[in-house]
């Protein structure tokens, strides 16, 4: 790896496996696909790393899910995760129903909604979203809000849907 891909390297690999974690729900693949993006770094390094590193990870899940069923199955593996009990863990298994809760209303979201959520998660200004989404700048702030609401609206429904069926 060259030095400026190497120090790209240090400061981004955890926030991009974070979103790609968040995006996909498979830490390996999530690993995998972060050095995927940084192989392709090297063969063309970035001239604005910290946006261009996002897009290209976003586009690699993208394409991944072109190419297959993938998201499909994650879907029905957040539906049918069970959260592990550990003896004395309360807060972990809450913790753990309300991870599979959020990820379930994130799958509800359009790709682009889920995007600017979770790169907004990752520390990026408005700007560096609309370089990585592609969207206009004047529109993250307004994207923002409506997907923050549509998550909320599908967070609450879904806990609706849990107490009904107790």
């Amino acid at each position: 790896m060259t030095e400026f891909v190497a120090g790209l390297y240090a400061q981004y690999r955890e926030s991009l496996i974070r979103m790609l974690y968040r995006r996909t729900g498979d830490r390996d693949r999530a690993e995998e696909l972060t050095q995927e993006v940084f192989a392709r770094a090297v063969a063309a390094p970035p001239r604005n790393p910290r946006p261009w590193l996002f897009a290209v990870a976003l586009n690699l899940v993208r394409e991944e899910g072109r190419k297959s069923s993938r998201q499909g199955r994650h879907l029905e593996l957040y539906r049918n995760e069970q959260p592990q009990w550990i003896e004395g863990a309360d807060e972990t298994l809450l913790r753990d129903e309300r991870i599979g809760k959020v990820r379930s209303a994130l799958a509800v979201l359009s790709e682009r909604d889920r995007e600017v959520l979770l790169l907004q998660a990752e520390g990026m200004n408005y700007h560096d979203i609309a370089q990585a989404t592609g969207l206009a700048k004047g529109a993250i702030g307004t994207t923002l809000a409506r997907a923050r609401r549509r998550l909320v609206d599908a967070y609450r429904s879904g806990e609706g849907n849990q107490h009904a069926a107790s």
